[in-house]
């Protein structure tokens, strides 16, 4: 009995050691990064750790080449248990009758062991532990994946490891596509790498191969027309260049988690071309020393990213900041965010689409906003200041909105570059302000897309998370960054959405697209584009129900240069990518939420009970709650409606009622310009008290204000220059600043004064009696 202990103790003790005699992992190699697009096509990888190309092991072998292994290293792997001990006898005898060793007898397992422990003396002690670890692996792993390792771990020669490393480097394809030749050329390199790598050696390569091939002819694989083809394929000459589509994307996954697999949703085929496009782009753009251009595109239903261009530069590769991925780069946004803010004004009940907004010169704090074209056209309907992107009628309108609540809303749709406090931005918010990078622009846009799409789609419905930012990886989601977790939704209403991007339709595209008109009903685009101050940035960005494209161009290091817009330097490239993909239709409306509502035709807000003309118009809810239109007036005229009149004094009898468009002073002195339909007031009745609408306006400052005057370079306190806007081209004013009268003007109505700091009042009476007043505050000065 104690024999039969201590036997069976000892059997149990050389099992538990046999158990753990396998090393856990069996390899413990760095691994190449690798880039997969959705399609398992390569778009990229990274060297490993040990400047090895050494790809992490595949799911499954291609047919051809396992079959050209097997006949080539172990014709009887699927049979023994690790260890052939008849091919071993037969190793024995071969090597005793040439005096050498030049056969091994070992099996794809012991080989794969061997490989493990970094090619050990070939010695019997060593091929002896190499049969027991190889006895042991084949207890705890199938067949095939071991077959799988071996191949992802055998030498290609060089610095090339795995089979579909040496699939990509020696013939630029993906292991299943191989041919039989080539497939029986990788069977054979890993058993003297050394010996026969491609580019020496050749007619030996060649002769192994063949043979090779003849044995696979012999054993049924391939018939002799395959064999006589694959003898005529060449050797391969040097390693080709692994593919490199989306080097940003392969950088950020390396600096990420290097050494592992992704598959993107990315499509090769489409990031091949949209490249040549970009360079194509970049290529013109540098000629006026633009050196970068990025481009992303998304599908919106799954927010996908299709295109991924995180820097293209039209100089040598890794110049001017080529590597810099701009996709998520902040960058200043310039009027990018306008259409955000349109839509949020309808759901609030601030303007309808077509309501008149203000046009003219506002000065806030010191803030002074500039169109583009430098000019004003008094009043514009609110779509057409979002369509040609007028900055000072949105200033106005954030000025209404809010600044607060406009953040509130930015980081609620998923934005998270705009971390500063109202205060920091302040009304330049809209124009560039604020920073965004073109990954959460697009998500953000295609999120808007995605919620009317299903709004309309499920009859009313809204979801949370059809607000997230888009998906680049799809077999790990470890980044939230990258997979997009759900954002708060809901938060504009998909009837305020569908009008924006009806509005967004309208906009004109660049020259080349000049035809777009034509093309409109086949694939209709809602777009914005923007180009922040300095022009250092230009953006651009594309909608519709399918897609989101969004590009930017101009400098990695910030510089501006004259002409970098939007229109000029992102559009182009923006519509060549949406010709990439299909034409699609328009967004359908909005379930249940568009309703029916009487608006003035003159001046876009809901009729008035003195608008003449009127139009039955489709408005988001919130627009039930706009004001009347403001700017018609019932006006009393003399009897032949040559002057105004009260009934203080003119008979009353004789009293003519007229409806009036009138638009307040400084917007009439704007808008009379472009509009030569536009009536004015008639003069007061000589004797008439004025009363009623007034023909004056205080410009700057405004009541109640507080003015910084900056100083002069020299040192000097600077002039603060006061603004007045008249009806009447031919009206005098007179100024008096607290109580001191300082000149009269005339046509153009400007001041200089020199103020302290302190409290002030300014009064205006014109040449007929009006006058206005306002109290305001200058602060000390300060130095530009």
């Amino acid at each position: 009995m104690k024999k039969i202990l201590i036997t069976g103790g000892a059997i149990a003790v050389l099992c538990t050691i046999f158990w753990f005699l396998l090393p856990d992992p069996l390899f413990d190699d760095p691994l190449s990064t690798v880039i997969y697009d959705r399609n398992g096509e390569l778009m990229g990888a990274r060297i490993a750790g040990d400047q090895q190309w050494r790809f992490p092991p595949p799911d499954s072998l291609p047919r051809k080449y396992e079959q050209a292994l097997l006949l080539y290293e172990d014709r009887y792997f699927y049979l023994h248990p690790g260890i052939n001990p008849g091919s071993m006898v037969r190793a024995m005898v071969q090597n005793i009758r040439q005096g050498e060793v030049v056969s091994g007898g070992s099996t794809i397992t012991m080989q794969l062991i061997r490989m493990s422990r970094k090619d050990r003396p070939r010695t019997v002690t060593q091929k002896f532990i190499e049969s027991l670890l190889a006895l042991r692996l084949e207890l705890t792993s199938t067949k095939e994946e071991i077959l799988q390792e071996y191949a992802a771990r055998a030498p290609f020669g060089g610095n090339v490891v795995g089979l579909e490393a040496a699939s990509w480097r020696y013939f630029a394809t993906d292991p299943f596509n191989l041919s039989w030749a080539e497939s029986a050329m990788l069977a054979i390199l890993p058993n003297a790498p050394s010996l026969i790598h491609p580019g020496r050696n050749r007619e030996l390569l060649r002769e192994k191969r063949d043979r090779l091939l003849q044995r696979l002819l012999e054993n049924g694989s391939i018939d002799s027309m395959t064999l006589h083809l694959a003898r005529m394929e060449l050797i391969p000459e040097d390693p080709y260049p692994l593919p490199d589509l989306a080097s940003h994307v392969t950088e950020r996954f390396m600096a990420d988690r290097p050494g592992i697999k992704y598959v993107t949703s990315l499509d090769a085929s489409l990031q091949r071309r949209a490249v040549e496009l970009a360079e194509i782009h970049a290529g013109r753009l540098e000629r006026n020393q633009i050196h970068n251009l990025a481009g992303l595109v998304m599908e919106v239903e799954t927010g996908r990213v299709l295109i991924y261009l995180g820097n293209i530069s039209g100089s040598a590769i890794g110049s001017h900041g080529h590597y810099v991925d701009v996709i998520r780069s902040p960058r200043s946004t310039g009027s990018i965010l306008k259409p955000i803010l349109f839509a949020a004004m309808m759901d609030e009940g601030f303007i309808l689409p077509g309501s008149l907004v203000p046009d003219v010169p506002v000065r806030y704090d010191g803030y002074a906003p500039k169109n583009y074209n430098r000019g004003y056209e008094g009043a514009v309907e609110a779509r057409q200041a979002l369509g040609r992107s007028l900055n000072v009628p949105s200033v106005i309108m954030l000025r209404r909105f809010g600044v607060d609540p406009f953040l509130d809303l930015l980081g609620n749709l998923g934005f998270t570059t705009f971390r500063d406090s109202p205060e920091h931005y302040g009304l330049t918010l809209i124009l560039g302000g604020g920073e965004a990078t073109l990954w959460e622009l697009t998500g953000v846009y295609g999120s808007l897309a995605r919620v009317l799409k299903h709004q309309a789609a499920s009859g009313g419905d809204y979801f949370t998370a059809d607000m997230r930012m888009p998906l680049l990886q799809l077999s790990d989601t470890h980044d939230p960054c990258v997979a997009g977790d759900p954002l708060k939704g809901g938060v504009i209403s998909a009837a305020s959405l569908f009008l924006t991007f009806e509005a967004l339709l309208e906009v004109n595209r660049p020259d080349e697209f000049s035809a777009w008109h034509f093309l409109r009903s086949s694939y209709p685009i809602a777009w914005k584009t923007g180009t922040s101050y300095g022009f250092r940035d230009a953006w651009s960005i594309g909608v519709t129900p399918e897609y989101v494209v969004a590009v930017w161009a101009g400098n990695a290091d910030g510089e501006g240069r004259p002409g970098l817009t939007g229109l000029n330097c992102a559009a182009p490239l923006m519509f060549d990518l949406f010709g990439l993909l299909p034409p699609t239709v328009w967004f359908d409306g909005p379930a249940g939420e568009l309703v029916n509502a009487v608006v003035c035709r003159k001046s876009g807000y809901l009729a008035g009970m003195h608008c003449p003309e009127r139009d039955s118009v489709l408005i988001a809810p919130g627009g039930l709650n706009v004001q009347a239109c403001p700017y018609h007036r019932p006006v009393h005229l003399s009897s032949d409606g040559r002057h105004r009149v009260s009934s203080r004094c003119y008979p009353v009898s004789r009293i003519r009622t007229e409806t009036w468009f009138l638009l307040p002073p400084l917007m009439e002195v704007h808008y009379r310009r472009k509009d030569p339909s536009y009536r004015l007031l008639p003069g007061w009745m000589e004797g008439c008290e004025r009363s009623g609408n007034p023909d004056m306006e205080i410009v700057y400052p405004a009541h109640a204000s507080m003015v910084t005057i900056p100083r002069e370079l020299d040192g000097t306190d600077g002039r603060m220059v006061m603004e007045v806007a008249h009806r009447d081209p031919a009206a005098v004013v007179y100024w008096h600043v607290d109580d001191r009268y300082l000149a009269s003007t005339g046509m153009d109505h400007r001041m200089e004064v020199f103020l302290h700091p302190g409290d002030h009042r300014l009064t205006v009476v014109d040449d007929r009696g009006e006058s206005h007043t306002v109290k305001f505050l200058v602060l000390a000065g300060v130095n530009e």
